[in-house]
This record gives structure tokens, sequence and C-alpha cells, in this order.
């Protein structure tokens, strides 16, 4: 942590004594995480402390999906397939009804080769398809008519792209990935952009000097920890960058950074630190170690974390749904979504039909899974904040 960041630090921490009880404020009170100590042990049911729904995504000949979510808003679920075929899948958010597939992908200047991401925008009717290979984002409306494309800013590669609000982007640049060990060579890697044009609005730069990226290189082989750079967080955004030990939280109505959570750095091997679900009551977060065995294909061994705000105190924790009657864990860390949807998770058909048949479910999911079969469409689990 750069030398201004640790006195920032110390005076946030007597702030934090002199107010004593208060509650965090929507800045918030830092965190400090040893990312190498052990914590006590904390179970958790998910229904506890949020509101669940379960969507049974509509399967017929025309919309099977494999139930890869790429976006969750009020009218709309958008999922597509792991392999690389460029279909859309375009659900009812309320019934899981399909309502319609686009594909675009192709060579030609409004088709996408290869789908990363996408970012949904009910408001203008649009869905931004982001294509890294080409460096492009594509704008198509509901019905998948092209209306526009823009380049990443030059030099940028784009990782994760979030809507902002109604006329901008929030994005991270994963090229600084490529700078393991070196000096950085831009200001900022996350920024807003327009919806327009891609270009930058405002950009947000997080104080560091050396890369350290979540990666593991032997000979050609090239493995990569799955990071979330940019973290919903209700009306602002956590930005988690791995070559700085802080985590920020960027205030959107005021254009600024405050600091969250500081990581206490390890040694080697580097620890890195994401974060995931954050409640009224609860900060969820992963802790990933750099190391990668190219023999077994396996590596980046995890650690879930939870910062409980009432006790002021973090612990290693499992959070299992409570529509279960054996324990299935949930998973707080993978996919952030926005301020009413805190993330979700995709439940196979298969596993719900053979925990049916096992008696092992429960209420809204047992009476899901009992009309489901071995070939049907994925139920996607919406894990939404309590009001």
């Amino acid at each position: 942590m750069k030398k201004g960041t640790t006195i920032l630090t110390i005076i946030l921490f007597v702030m934090t004594g002199i107010v004593g009880c208060k509650q965090s404020s929507t800045h918030g009170e830092l965190i400090t995480v040893a990312v190498t100590a052990s914590f006590p042990k904390k179970e958790l049911i998910l229904q506890d402390f949020i509101d669940v729904e379960y969507i049974p995504l509509e399967t017929n000949d025309e919309f099977i999906t494999q139930g890869s979510v790429m976006a969750i808003g009020d009218k709309f679920i958008l999922t597509k397939n792991w392999n690389n075929d460029g279909d859309i899948f375009v659900f009812d958010r309320k019934t899981g009804k399909g309502l319609r597939k686009i594909n675009r992908r192709g060579q030609g200047g409004e088709e996408y080769t290869f789908i990363n991401g996408i970012v949904l925008d009910e408001d203008n009717n649009e869905i931004f398809v982001n294509c890294s290979p080409t460096k492009k984002i594509f704008v198509y409306d509901l019905s998948g008519n092209f209306k526009r494309s823009f380049s990443h800013t030059e030099g940028a590669e784009y990782l994760d792209v979030f809507d902002y609000d109604k006329d901008n982007l929030i994005r991270y640049d994963m090229s600084i990935y490529y700078k393991e060990g070196e000096s950085k060579d831009k200001q900022f890697y996350h920024a807003i952009i327009s919806k327009q044009d891609g270009s930058i609005t405002h950009n947000i730069p997080i104080p560091f000097d050396i890369v350290k990226a979540p990666f593991v290189q032997k000979g050609d082989g090239v493995a990569v920890a799955s990071i979330r750079p940019i973290i919903p967080y209700h009306d602002n955004w956590l930005l988690v960058e791995t070559s700085s030990d802080t985590v920020y939280n960027y205030i959107s109505k005021e254009n600024k950074l405050s600091p969250f959570l500081v990581r206490i750095p390890s040694k080697k091997p580097e620890i890195f630190l994401t974060m995931g679900t954050l409640t009224d009551h609860y900060y969820f977060m992963q802790t990933i170690e750099k190391v990668f065995d190219f023999t077994t294909g396996r590596g980046f061994p995890t650690t879930d974390l939870m910062y409980d705000k009432q006790e002021n105190a973090v612990f290693n924790v499992t959070v299992f749904n409570g529509d279960c009657v054996k324990k299935q864990k949930v998973d707080m860390t993978s996919h952030p979504i926005n301020d009413k949807i805190a993330t979700y998770q995709t439940l196979t058909a298969n596993q719900l039909v053979e925990a049916y048949e096992n008696d092992l479910l429960k209420g809204k999911l047992k009476e899901i899974a009992a009309e489901l079969n071995d070939e049907s469409n994925p139920v996607i689990m919406l894990m939404k904040y309590k009001k």
C-alpha cells in the first residue's frame, strides 16, 4: 500500500475510535483483513438474510440453453451457452418464459465473434455485447437489430462491463494483466464510458506502483484466476485492483474514491482478495492463492470469508440453501448483479430432479423440481436484498 493510503488508513482508524458504536455510513468504515490468518468458522442459512426467488427457464425446441446468465433486469433475463455458438436467449424475468433467441455471431461489421459479457439496458431497450477478441462493444435492440458499435479505448481490453447510468457504462481494462511485475503503464484501468461512442466520461485512478496480476505462467501455459474488479454496491461500486492492497468504494454522485477495506498482504505465494455480495449485515469476500499446478490442471485455492458488521469480526463462512434438506453450499462471490439483486446461482435440472426423487428439497424449489426432467433448462435462483 502506498504511503498516502497508509496515512489515510490511520486517520480512518482514529475516526472509527472516536465515533464508537456508530453504524457504518454510506462511505463505510475501513475493514482490515489479514489474508493469511485463520478465522473462526460460521455457518449461515441463506434465507435468514436474503430473499430467494426461483425462476425455471422455459424449455422447448427453440429454447434449449445451458443457462450461462449474462444479465438480469426487471423485465428480462439474458443467457447464453458455454460453447461459443453466439446464441443469446431472452427470457421473461417473472415467468421464465422464452421470448426470443438472438444470434449475431459472424465476421461482419455488425457481428461479434465471441460473447465475453452482456449489459442489459431496459430503459433504452438495448443490449451491449462485449467482444474481447475484436476489442469492440456491439449494441443491439432487444430484437437483435444492430444499432451501433464502438471500440475499446486505445490500448485497452475490457474484462468486466456494467450498466452505470442512463448514459454510461463502467468498465475495467484487463490489459494491465500483461504487465506482471512491471510499473503500471496507465494512470487508470477503471473508467466510466459513454454508451453512445465508448469515449471516457470519467477515469477512476486507483493508486499503486507495481503490477500484481492474478495469473500463473509456465512455459506456454497460462492460468488466470477469476477476480471481480467491479462489484455493484447499492448506488455505488466497490473497485478491486489486484495490484493494490485497498478495496475502494467509488461514490458515484461525488465521483470520489473512499477506502473500504484493506488487505494485509501475504509474501509467497501472493494471496488476492475479491469481494462478493454485500448486505446490511454481512460482507462476503474470498481469498485466492496465486498457485496453479499445470500437471493436474488445478489451482487458485480459495477461502470464503465474511465480515459480520454487528460483531465487527471476520469469519470463515459457509452459506447453505435452506430449501435443501442436505446441506447445499451457495456461492456468494462469483456473480454480482445490481442494487436490487445481490447475486444468482444456476441450478441444473438433472441435479434438482435427483434431489426431488430423494426427497431432499423443500418449499417452492420442491414444487418446481416436480415439473422438471433431466433435459429441462436450468432454474435460476435469484438472491435479492431484503427490504
